[in-house]
């Protein structure tokens, strides 16, 4: 430990420094102003100034799933705190590792319903993996490293360390991360090997194999995404990813599927309502994945991946459950497989990817492209056709059809390139996470997907692009409704358009102009293309207006509380319609 005295303040600096920590997303107030002033002393970390404690979050997950790495917010007490909750929330719903520093009244006022006083822990409890208050400048460095420790071991999630102004103004010395170890958190990394063992030979037995996987490959880093396209090669099983998920394999790899679940593909969610044998890696079987849990892939043996135990069993009771780090347990599986140079049956696996076949040959992403008015899928999939070529591009989204649209007509090829609110389904998260993956990664192309609701939920953050000269592309698919409730209106809710139009809509143009950005629109499906090359060769941040079909909806649909195999297909489809055994609407 180091005799030298410093301040509270001058702790927590230096132990984000100490953490490899390189920016701050935050926003200041005058319980973190001690924190704010030892900043200004200071040339090792970047403060990136946002306009809402909400987008600081959100920018600090746009951050850390670009990169891998732990992101840093810091926002000032009572309403600072409070603000950040819905990105918290949203951090440990998608399991993204962030540290939230958060300003407190002093300790001698906490109880007092002080001026900007809140219950940040209490608050915060449900919506974190862990938290802390800081009672005293002593603990402060343990803490401080404790809590990045906490955020990126096991299943990564958001942890909040709440910091009264007297602990920040106080005396204390330094303790290095290298001295600093959890006693209790010692999340299980490597898997069982009875478990191992039962998973192989299911998966050795299985004539209709299908592998599922999730966030949780592309959180265990890149050695699982490589482990994982190993695996599929080498037993030659199909792969399917869930949205949080794409990435993690290959999506223009003739093993893919496409995306599992509402949105997801007809012959995804066909081959997991028909096999036999089912592994889940990095993935908690999300009721947006599985449908009716009753009817959810009902004749296979499962087999769960997953690092966190509380995933395991949780919504789908598994077969085969395997607690441990997504890399090391398809290492494992790997190694097991080769030793006993299993292959699975290839006329039934023949058979199967037949199948398979014939589902894909719905082409259930098939839309038609006529007349003046812009399809909104035509103007995400050009989007995807003139920019996959772009070497280093990060797509990320708001909440909506456009981002179910994006999720279906991109392919993503690598992990940490595809950041979207996949949990909590947040609105307004992809601008201000695409600040964050600019930040990160200066020279690439950042891409918001945006509706035209979303987007105004957090607009001010084009003030933070304006002022660190960040070129996002944020590209709206404008209907002018919200229109995924739109959507639910017409087919669940005898067409009622309740409070789904928006009726004032800004000029999107003219407000790029006022953030000192550029405006292009785009209202015909011949002018696209130019304008979407006018966007990409724009060296400043783009607000693209992209007026599209006012009532396209968004197909495939699994509805609510239906199985895989009950799909609507397309306009016309209802939910009271009898479905085959196929998956084939009965009209």
């Amino acid at each position: 430990m180091s005799t030298e005295q410093l301040s509270g303040a001058e702790i927590v600096i230096k132990a984000l420094v100490d953490q490899g920590v390189d920016t701050v997303f935050g926003y200041p107030g005058g319980a973190v102003l001690p924190i704010y002033d030892a900043l200004f002393q200071q040339n090792s970390l970047r403060h990136i100034l946002v306009r809402h404690e909400q987008a600081a979050v959100h920018a600090a997950e746009g951050y850390a799933r670009s990169t891998g790495k732990v992101g840093v917010t810091l926002v000032t007490s009572g309403p600072g705190a409070t603000n950040a909750v819905t990105g918290l929330t949203d951090a440990l719903m998608d399991s993204i590792p962030v540290v939230c520093l958060t300003g407190q009244v002093p300790t001698h006022l906490i109880g007092n319903d002080a001026f900007q006083e809140a219950d940040t822990t209490g608050i915060t409890r449900p919506c974190t993996k862990h938290n802390y208050l800081v009672k005293s400048v002593e603990d402060l460095p343990r803490i401080m490293h404790e809590a990045f420790y906490v955020a990126r071991s096991g299943r990564p999630g958001p942890v909040v360390v709440d910091l009264p102004k007297d602990v920040l103004q106080a005396l204390g010395a330094y303790l290095p991360k290298e001295e600093v170890q959890h006693r209790s958190y010692n999340p299980q990394t490597k898997g069982e090997r009875p478990q191992i063992e039962a998973a192989v030979e299911a998966l050795a037995r299985a004539r209709k194999p299908i592998i599922y996987a999730g966030g949780g490959v592309i959180n265990s880093g890149p050695r699982a995404a490589e482990l994982l396209a190993h695996l599929t090669h080498a037993t030659g099983v199909p792969i399917t990813n869930t949205l949080m998920g794409l990435g993690a394999f290959p999506g223009d790899d003739p093993h893919f599927l496409g995306m599992l679940g509402m949105h997801g593909t007809y012959e995804a969610n066909m081959a997991m309502h028909g096999c036999d044998v089912m592994i889940a890696v990095g993935a908690r079987f999300d009721d947006r994945v599985t449908g009716r849990l009753s009817a959810f892939s009902p004749n296979s043996t499962k087999i769960q991946i997953d690092i966190d135990p509380s995933s395991i069993n949780k919504n789908v009771v598994v077969d085969i459950p395997i607690v441990g780090d997504v890399a090391e347990v398809l290492e494992e599986i790997i190694a097991v497989w080769n030793e006993r140079m299993h292959k699975l049956d290839a006329d039934a696996l023949a058979e199967w990817w037949k199948q398979i076949d014939q589902w894909r040959a719905r082409d259930c992403l098939r839309f038609e492209q006529t007349g003046d008015v812009i399809k909104p899928q035509h103007a995400i999939k050009r989007l995807y056709e003139l920019t996959k070529e772009y070497e280093d591009l990060y797509i990320t989204t708001e909440v909506g059809q456009h981002q179910m649209w994006a999720a279906q007509f991109f392919k993503f090829n690598r992990p940490n390139r595809w950041m979207t609110s996949g949990g909590l389904g947040t609105m307004g998260y992809g601008l201000p996470a695409a600040m964050g993956v600019q930040v990160a990664h200066p020279g690439a192309l950042v891409i918001d997907v945006a509706g035209e609701a979303s987007i105004l939920m957090n607009m001010q953050e084009m003030s933070t692009l304006a002022q660190y000269r960040l070129p996002v592309k944020v590209f709206i698919v404008n209907n002018q409704w919200m229109g995924m409730v739109r959507q639910w209106q017409e087919l669940l809710h005898g067409e009622r358009y309740s409070e789904s139009y928006t009726d004032s809509l800004p000029d999107f143009v003219k407000l790029a102009e006022a953030y000192g950005a550029v405006g292009i629109r785009a209202t015909k499906p011949g002018e696209l293309d130019d304008k979407i090359r006018e966007m990409l060769a724009t060296p400043k941040p783009v607000i693209f207006d992209c007026c599209v079909d006012q009532v396209e909806n968004c197909f495939p649909m699994i509805p609510s509380g239906a199985a895989h195999n009950e799909m609507l297909l397309g306009p016309g489809d209802r939910t009271e319609k009898p479905v085959s055994e196929e998956g084939m609407v009965l009209v």
